[in-house]
């Protein structure tokens, strides 16, 4: 038990450690990505910040498996570093025992990763989904620039000869509004104020001391003119602020699993419903025959309809292929639809289940790499995690395609690095195996090998 107990310190430290280092390099990436759809737009920090909040969950999603590897290599690798690895199996404990404590963390975190994914995931991705879509309708805000027309608003035009940015005063202001066809305002003003509404909604504008001068473009002599002290223009402000959306439609990356596995049953209902429509026409036109398949049935009435093309029977195979071509374009419709539900049920819980699947990986990964240090383990890890990956994106394209199953296509990753796992513990129970990681070290960043160098 006091074994156990520190090989899972060794293991804890470098997990929180490697889950806030890899979690500042993702929102690092999502801002730099997201940053030209956000600045600009005047949105409130509160705002930026609520947008960070529901993309963490992702990153959590990746994040989270990734660090048990580095975790798991940084533990196994610094024992190894200090002979602490071959001390205890001198003293008759082997390397599969070490890994238990390390192994039943990581079902305990696949588990809870799984309950993420079912129960905070799909309404974060929802909730960003909207946020960025509302953020996109959001024009940016409203400026005015000294002596130049600005034509932001509609059917308004505005020309302010000096401005004051620090009190938002206007001089000189002159305003053309061409809100009522048939009539054209002029609205010249010696000061004015432009100001959003404290809720967002409305964009006031405040005149003093000016003249309003009316006019018909219809070809009448109609012209008035009204002298003001203080005038007031209220206009909508729905382009400028952030309108918030309710009723957009959820995709598969925003439902649970649960949700999925019933849309499935739905879709395998009118599936069966357009088989069964296919074969139907295909024994009415063949009357009653229905030992014929599909293609073969296609085929007969391809050749019948060559044959019999100016006959009644011609034109009623004709109709019958019509009604096949239809109900085998929309059967293949749904089944690409269940394929891309059921790739997403699968990954809810095969990513999670790579945190089991990489304490086998890391674990004499660490032992033969030699190395604890936060450098080569986070260098080991993103190579292996850019292969899982690698097979875990194919699969998915693959699955989509319906070229393989959405079982296989998201479960091979989690074969594949098992295997390999499985291989390298049983080598390093078997053999002392050291490998050198020296060539490694030149894709490795400078300020992570310093790094390395002083843990050492």
């Amino acid at each position: 038990m006091i074994l156990l107990r520190y090989i899972l310190r060794n293991h804890a430290v470098p997990f929180l450690f490697a889950n806030v280092a890899l979690m500042g390099l993702f929102l690092l990436q999502f801002l730099m990505k997201s940053a030209d759809r956000i600045i600009g737009k005047g949105l409130d920090i509160l705002v930026i910040l609520q947008l960070v909040a529901y993309n963490l969950a992702w990153m959590v999603v990746l994040v989270v498996p990734m660090s048990v590897l580095v975790a798991t290599l940084m533990a196994f690798g610094g024992m190894s570093q200090t002979n602490e690895i071959t001390i205890m199996k001198a003293s008759g404990v082997s390397l599969p025992r070490m890994i238990i404590g390390p192994l039943i963390s990581g079902v305990v975190v696949a588990y809870l990763l799984m309950l993420f994914n079912n129960d905070v995931l799909p309404d974060a991705n929802h909730k960003a989904k909207i946020l960025m879509f509302d953020i996109s309708q959001k024009k940016p805000t409203l400026s005015l620039q000294p002596g130049v027309f600005s034509q932001e608003m509609q059917n308004i035009a505005i020309l302010a000869r000096e401005v004051d940015q620090n009190s938002n005063n206007m001089f000189g202001v002159t305003i053309y509004d061409y809100s009522e066809p048939g009539k054209l305002n002029i609205i010249t003003a010696q000061k004015g104020r432009l100001y959003f509404t404290p809720d967002m909604v409305k964009l006031v504008l405040d005149l003093d001391k000016g003249e309003i001068h009316e006019a018909q473009t219809s070809g009448t002599n109609m012209y008035r003119k009204i002298y003001f002290k203080r005038h007031r223009i209220a206009m909508e402000a729905g382009q400028y602020s952030l309108q918030r959306s309710r009723d957009i439609a959820r995709g598969d990356r925003e439902l649970s699993a649960e949700v999925m596995l019933h849309i499935v049953d739905s879709l395998n209902t009118i599936a069966a419903t357009y088989q069964k429509n296919m074969q139907t026409e295909i024994n009415r036109a063949f009357k009653g025959d229905s030992t014929q398949k599909p293609v073969d049935a296609a085929s007969q009435i391809a050749r019948k309809n060559e044959r019999d093309l100016n006959s009644v029977l011609g034109v009623k195979i004709r109709s019958s292929q019509q009604v096949i071509s239809a109900a085998g374009w929309q059967l293949d419709r749904v089944q690409k639809e269940i394929d891309s539900f059921m790739v997403e049920v699968h990954k809810k819980y095969a990513i999670p289940v790579a945190c089991i699947i990489f304490v086998l990986l890391g674990a004499p990964l660490g032992v033969m790499s030699r190395k604890g240090g936060f450098g080569m383990a986070g260098s080991i890890s993103i190579f292996f995690f850019l292969i899982y990956w690698a097979f875990l994106i194919g699969g998915e394209k693959l699955a989509d395609r319906g070229l393989v199953t959405p079982f296989w296509g998201m479960w091979s990753a989690n074969f594949v690095m098992g295997a390999l796992g499985l291989f390298l513990l049983y080598r390093s129970v078997k053999e002392n195996i050291t490998i050198n990681f020296d060539w490694f070290k030149r894709f490795v960043p400078k300020h992570w090998r310093s790094a390395e160098n002083d843990t050492n």
